[in-house]
């Protein structure tokens, strides 16, 4: 069962468990910045590669831990996203980006914690 919540007027999706399985094989879905699998009691959301505001409403998007998601957001603005980092490869190969990756990959592949804002300030995987 899907759960949503609801904050800023934006709709996140946790937990997918559904679309969180290959059916075809049951094997966890990897997450697509730090590529470590996605357990189905993992909190994970769906990204849009062009941020909606940015024209990606029906563009693709892809799973990742929310953790990730939230890192993304937390360190880039959507106008940055649409314009830089608007494809899996892009992301992945983004220097800020990659110390999360290499921090977070250290963790179980549910870890989740709270991400705040990291404008102006030092993120704790620098």
């Amino acid at each position: 069962m899907e759960t949503h919540l609801r904050r800023m007027g934006r709709q996140h999706h946790v937990g997918r468990q559904a679309e969180a399985h290959d059916k075809t094989t049951d094997n966890p879905i990897s997450c697509a910045l730090c590529g470590r699998p996605i357990p189905t009691q993992a909190r994970s959301s769906l990204h849009h590669l062009t941020p909606k505001l940015k024209g990606g409403t029906h563009g693709g998007t892809v799973r990742l831990h929310q953790i990730c998601h939230s890192a993304i957001h937390a360190r880039y603005t959507e106008a940055e996203i649409a314009q830089r980092l608007a494809a899996s490869e892009a992301l992945r190969d983004d220097p800020e980006l990659g110390r999360f990756v290499a921090w977070v990959r250290t963790k179980p592949d549910d870890f989740h914690a709270p991400t705040r804002k990291t404008r102006g300030r030092t993120p704790k995987w620098k």
